[in-house]
């Protein structure tokens, strides 16, 4: 399948999904760091850059899904929560207009939880029902990327369409089980997804003994990442934002992160507080190791464009039931 990708960033989609054999057609990122990091790993891939100019694109190939998580300031919690009036909060229906121009099978929205409110639901209700004008049926729900085995609490909506049929969309998101009205049986499914989480396989990298261990850890958390050391044992992640810690699994990663109010994300091993590395940032959000760390790159930009990336096993799985359905 080809796909057609905005608001890329650092192309959590295209990770995701090149093992399935699906391709880019094209991208559209303004952002300096980001378009970097698509030119250095996808350079034969065109960006496009501003997608409000989407009515000159020209692609050849057919475009069978659109994806892209637009900007979600204007929709958080966290921020002014001016939802569509923002002209960030616009580009969801500049998604939508692009969804018109090519007229994909599918398509994949990303935003933050706080696109379910804002407006008091009106924002988002006039997202779907551009969707629907356009003859798309559609699913969302809200996904934490805990649960798809990375040690990161990220809760994130995501509507999938389908043209003419919402069924699909549904079959996509929801597993039939979730639908059967067995509560009970869902809740202690959930836990245990939870408990597991945290028992990984990882690489014990020591220079005269290389061998797989299971240990209770995070995946994303080692000593020295990157510089051949061996894997903590045992680390527990500090919030950021109020300094608590918060055991195994880290609080959402921000594109904000390394900003002056706040000075990075931490983890606390051994009694003492460490900043997490650019490389456990990676892990955090299922990327391959130094994936961003590119000629030229500095770390601040790496966390942000981290921070501002969907989290790839969520979009492996969403992109695999995708799969199923073609």
């Amino acid at each position: 399948m080809n796909y057609l990708s905005v608001c890329s960033g650092i192309e959590a989609a295209t990770v995701a999904w090149h093992h399935m054999g699906w391709k880019p057609a094209g991208f559209s990122e303004i952002e300096k760091f980001p378009s970097q990091v698509l030119a250095h790993h996808y350079p034969t891939v065109t960006n496009f850059g501003d997608m409000t100019k989407y009515k000159d694109w020209n692609i050849n190939d057919s475009v069978g899904l659109l994806v892209g998580g637009t900007p979600c300031q204007s929709f958080s919690v966290a921020g002014l929560r001016k939802g569509l009036e923002d002209p960030r909060g616009n580009l969801a229906l500049t998604y939508v207009g692009i969804l018109d121009k090519f007229r994909p099978k599918w398509c994949v929205w990303e935003n933050v939880q706080g696109v379910l409110s804002s407006g008091e639901g009106r924002d988002f209700g006039s997202f779907l029902g551009a969707l629907a004008e356009l003859g798309y049926g559609f699913a969302y729900r809200v996904l934490d990327a805990q649960y798809f085995g990375v040690a990161q609490r990220r809760k994130r909506v995501f509507v999938v369409g389908h043209l003419g049929n919402w069924k699909p969309a549904a079959e996509v998101l929801f597993e039939s089980e979730s639908l059967s009205g067995d509560f009970e049986k869902g809740k202690r499914k959930k836990q245990n997804i939870a408990r597991n989480v945290t028992q990984s396989i990882v690489y014990e990298n020591h220079p005269t003994d290389s061998r797989i261990k299971e240990i209770t850890i995070s995946p994303t958390v080692t000593a020295r990442c990157g510089t051949g050391g061996n894997n903590v044992p045992l680390a527990q992640f500090v919030d950021t934002y109020n300094g608590t810690i918060q055991g195994d699994i880290a609080a959402t990663m921000t594109a904000d992160m390394a900003g002056p109010t706040h000075s990075g994300p931490k983890v606390m091993q051994d009694m003492e507080v460490r900043r997490l590395t650019p490389i456990e940032c990676e892990r955090l959000q299922g990327f391959p190791d130094n994936y961003t760390n590119i000629p030229k790159a500095v770390d601040g930009n790496r966390y942000k464009a981290l921070g501002n990336s969907m989290a790839v096993p969520v979009m492996r799985w969403i992109g695999e039931r995708i799969n199923q359905q073609t």
